[in-house]
């Protein structure tokens, strides 16, 4: 019953993706591009899902959630950072989430939850605001440097 819902689950994702990846194909320009990448990692993703189903050997029942606890902490951390992002901009709260996340979850390294945030803000950057060239919420901190002046 688990392999096969697993099988079912990876191709209705695979058929999303390819369908989102087609319908972005009519975007005009650049547009289209990050909805097409998209599609194809949930195609990739789906893909993958119903592979690992049709490899397993066994078919036994799992628990849904092994740790009821920690996903209730991850949609609370989930939750507070959509509230962040407006008043704090998306860098600064997406900076929070990815360095508080972790550390909500029971990951005590906070060494490296820091390094991970500082490299991974950098890399949004260049995916948001330089390739795409998505406008988003002004950044706080922007605001108050302004100010300032």
């Amino acid at each position: 019953m688990e392999k096969r819902q697993d099988i079912v689950l990876g191709l209705i994702f695979v058929s999303i993706g390819i369908f989102a990846a087609w319908m972005a194909t009519n975007y005009k320009g650049a547009s289209g591009i990050y909805p097409m990448v998209l599609g194809l990692v949930l195609t990739l993703l789906g893909a993958t899902v119903a592979i690992k189903a049709l490899r397993q050997p066994t078919n036994q029942p799992r628990t849904l959630i092994d740790v009821p606890a920690k996903l209730v902490t991850a949609a609370l951390v989930a939750t507070i950072y959509v509230a962040l992002v407006m008043p704090l901009g998306f860098y600064t709260a997406s900076f929070l989430l990815v360095l508080t996340m972790p550390l909500a979850l029971g990951f005590r390294r906070l060494a490296y939850a820091l390094v991970v945030a500082l490299v991974f803000m950098p890399v949004v950057f260049l995916v948001f605001s330089v390739l795409l060239e998505k406008p988003l919420p002004r950044e706080v901190i922007l605001s108050l440097i302004a100010v300032g002046r």
